[in-house]
């Protein structure tokens, strides 16, 4: 008779049990996770036998996706990152346009003195004799029997003679008289810098002797002189002015050298 009692039980158990799973299924079906049995109403309930308190659910199909959720807010910035690797050179550009002329600068202080420049081949003669010449007026040749000048060859247009004399000069035998030595370029005095000449005058009665032989010293530059052949001639006459008699002149004395020198030098600065 016991026996009897728990079969039928047993069996109206499995009953139970089947009927309250379909009904938590249908209940359910949207979680896939194991839920309590709490969660399930009607399945919180313990059997007959007291022996279940939690039942497993059967998951049910995925819902739909959510719509996006707001904006969230600016976040902080960031660490600055390292320094790239340099990049390749660009091609040339064009070139631009010249630009306006800018206002001239201040002058600038006077620099160091330089070195000493090396000297260039100079250009120069020297005519020189010993002959003893009366001439009171016309030229004095360095050659009188051959009636020489002092010729000289001008290498450039655009430089300048510096010429001098160096000799014996004498008058003597009057009063109030007057002789004047000067240089000449192919027959004419120079007329860039004034005539190249000296003056030597007497005004001593004529009773006193006068017989003093000096050296002199006559020189100058002269500019605005052909490139090529010159004819420097020095020569004798009457002075320029005053009006005074030529006097007796001597060039040169016994056996004492005379000499013409000519050198051809750059233009004086302006």
């Amino acid at each position: 008779m016991m026996r009897s009692r728990v079969t039928v039980t047993t069996m109206l158990f499995i009953l139970i049990l089947s009927l309250m799973t379909a009904f938590c299924s249908a209940k359910d079906n949207k979680r896939p996770d194991t839920t309590p049995v709490s969660s399930c109403p009607s399945c919180n309930d313990k059997g007959q036998a007291g022996m279940w308190t939690y039942m497993t659910c059967i998951p049910g199909a995925p819902g739909a996706p959510g719509r996006d959720g707001a904006k969230g807010d600016l976040g902080s910035p960031g660490k600055t990152g390292t320094q790239g690797p340099r990049g390749a050179d660009g091609k040339k550009g064009e070139k631009g346009d010249p630009g306006i002329q800018g206002s001239a600068g201040q002058k600038g202080q006077q620099g160091d003195k330089g070195d000493s420049g090396t000297a260039s081949h100079k250009n120069w003669k020297e005519c020189t004799w010993t002959s003893y010449h009366g001439t009171d007026s016309g030229q004095i040749f360095v050659s009188e029997q051959l009636r020489l000048s002092c010729d000289f060859v001008k290498k450039n247009a655009n430089s300048a003679l510096h010429v001098y004399f160096a000799g014996n000069l004498m008058i003597h035998d009057c009063t109030a008289c007057c002789s004047r030595w000067y240089f000449t370029f192919n027959g004419a005095e120079c007329n860039s810098t004034g005539s190249i000449d000296g003056v030597f005058y007497i005004g001593t009665p004529s009773n006193v002797n006068h017989n003093f032989h000096n050296h002199r010293h006559i020189e100058g530059h002269c500019n605005n002189i052909q490139k090529g052949k010159v004819r420097v001639g020095f020569w004798v006459g009457e002075c320029k002015r005053g009006g005074y008699k030529l006097g007796d002149a001597f060039t040169g004395w016994h056996n004492a050298v005379n000499r013409i020198f000519i050198e051809e030098v750059p233009r004086a600065q302006q």
